[in-house]
């Protein structure tokens, strides 16, 4: 099944409007935010150049997903990064085994469907209730790139120079439909390299300019 990821710029024209169609949601990560002692989602105002538009900016498969956040798993945790074909049992077990450790990354702790990464820095996800009940834990930005930063090395990727990001999708993908065929280069660790270059676009993308990142 197919993952999109869309940059939802931060900017007054879009989250100002009566018709911001992500008010909603903006609205449950403050409270979220608020109840950590933290500042709300950032709002920036217009700059040329800068619109509300909100775009795909890379999609991959969800078990390509897993395999990333395994890799992440068993690095953190001292274990060998080894690739594998299929993930098996393992992966689930090793988020039995540090279930604490999953819950305080941004990468791991994430729901495949749903929720955002807001451009703020924080140490661990953010969750309540409210949270569960829908998207999911709220990442930050910061982190989720420390941490892919973190396991580049071990999926042989430069985190100072990586190769080329793909490119986003020509349209949005559904929640059955398989991820575009053809992605992953020739490596043991192809899958984990595609989703890594396109989380990294898309989180450093997001520092940039000042956009929250929505899975789709």
């Amino acid at each position: 099944m197919a993952c999109d990821l869309w940059l939802v710029p931060l900017v007054d024209v879009l989250c100002h409007s009566p018709d911001n169609p992500f008010a909603e949601e903006i609205a449950l990560y403050d409270r979220a935010l608020h109840e950590a002692g933290l500042p709300p989602v950032p709002v920036f105002g217009y700059m040329p150049g800068l619109t509300g538009d909100v775009a795909p900016v890379a999609g991959f498969d969800y078990d390509a997903l897993h395999f990333l956040r395994r890799a992440y798993l068993l690095q953190v945790c001292g274990l060998p990064v080894t690739p594998v074909d299929e993930l098996g049992g393992d992966y689930e077990q090793l988020l039995e085994m540090f279930e604490s450790t999953a819950q305080q990354s941004h990468l791991v702790w994430h729901y495949d469907h749903a929720g955002a990464y807001v451009p703020l820095d924080f140490g661990a996800p953010l969750a309540n209730e409210e949270l569960l009940a829908g998207g999911g834990p709220l990442g930050s930005g910061h982190g989720l790139l420390r941490e892919l930063e973190a396991v580049a090395p071990a999926i042989g990727i430069d985190p100072g120079n990586p190769p080329a990001a793909p490119a986003a999708p020509e349209r949005p993908t559904t929640l059955e439909e398989p991820a575009a065929v053809g992605l992953y280069d020739d490596s043991p660790y192809g899958r984990e390299r595609h989703v890594w270059l396109g989380l990294h676009a898309a989180v450093t993308r997001s520092l940039g300019q000042g956009a929250m990142i929505v899975f789709s």
